[in-house]
């Protein structure tokens, strides 16, 4: 993996992913969009990670997006299906990710934070679809409809005016907020309360999420019980009740 991703791995089984240009903001150029496939790889891979931050490095850019530099040298009309490595779209991941956004997070920054399953902003973030402002689209938005509501979802998309991390927060864009300093911290303890779950009823209780999202009420209600089946048959699903009522912390095996 080159230097433009870092990638460090955390003893508690949190994996910490951060793109590593602050002097073109992060931008998605080739080196970037190469580092965060391995990154995302790896942290898959790997069985002792269970949950991925995402962040960028410096203090003004998340990521501003995608390389108009190359979109001009290239000709690029419709970007190739797999150009960008997003989480459980282009990437499959079975495990939790949050995007702990540092600044700002335009266009294609925004969709590697819209990705991710969970998203805390620094309070001086800032979020865009800037893409009505240089004749591109952006298809990749349209699971923003599960997320927010129809008419703020137009307006981002049709004027592609910045929106601060406070509106973010309160259209249900952001989960959580923080000051600048505290920011990788708050994502940290985020994915630390992720880690005191089973890990198999993390994944089923995602799951879940995502079947919501994609079928009607009765499917989405058939196929949750489907993919609640392997959780409530481990080991896990013993050891958290015994662990209650022995009055102890319990010892997940994830199986």
């Amino acid at each position: 993996m080159s230097d433009a991703v870092l990638f460090a791995a955390r003893d508690d089984g949190i994996a910490v992913i951060t793109l590593n240009r602050p002097e073109t903001r992060n931008c998605l150029t080739r080196e970037v969009r190469e580092g965060l496939y391995a990154a995302w790889d790896r942290f898959e891979r790997d069985p002792a990670l269970r949950v991925a931050v995402l962040t960028g490095a410096g203090e003004k850019a998340f990521c501003a997006g995608g390389d108009l530099k190359e979109m001009v040298e290239t000709g690029m009309r419709v970007p190739p299906r797999d150009m960008f490595p997003l989480p459980y779209d282009t990437v499959e991941l079975s495990k939790p990710t949050i995007a702990a956004v540092n600044g700002v997070a335009f266009a294609g920054g925004w969709m590697l934070a819209q990705a991710c399953d969970l998203c805390v902003a620094s309070t001086g973030a800032t979020f865009a679809v800037t893409e009505v402002k240089v004749g591109r689209s952006s298809p990749w938005a349209a699971p923003l409809i599960h997320m927010i509501p129809q008419r703020i979802m137009m307006e981002i998309l049709l004027t592609g005016r910045p929106i601060t991390a406070r509106r973010a927060y309160e259209i249900g864009l952001v989960n959580r907020l923080a000051d600048p300093g505290e920011l990788l911290e708050t994502a940290l303890e985020l994915a630390g309360e992720i880690l005191d779950g089973a890990p198999l009823s993390v994944r089923a209780a995602r799951e879940t999420v995502m079947l919501s999202t994609e079928m009607g009420r009765s499917a989405a209600l058939q196929a949750a019980r489907h993919a609640s089946e392997r959780c409530y048959h481990s080991e896990d699903a013993q050891e958290g009740p015994r662990a209650f009522a022995e009055k102890r912390p319990p010892r997940w095996k994830g199986r």
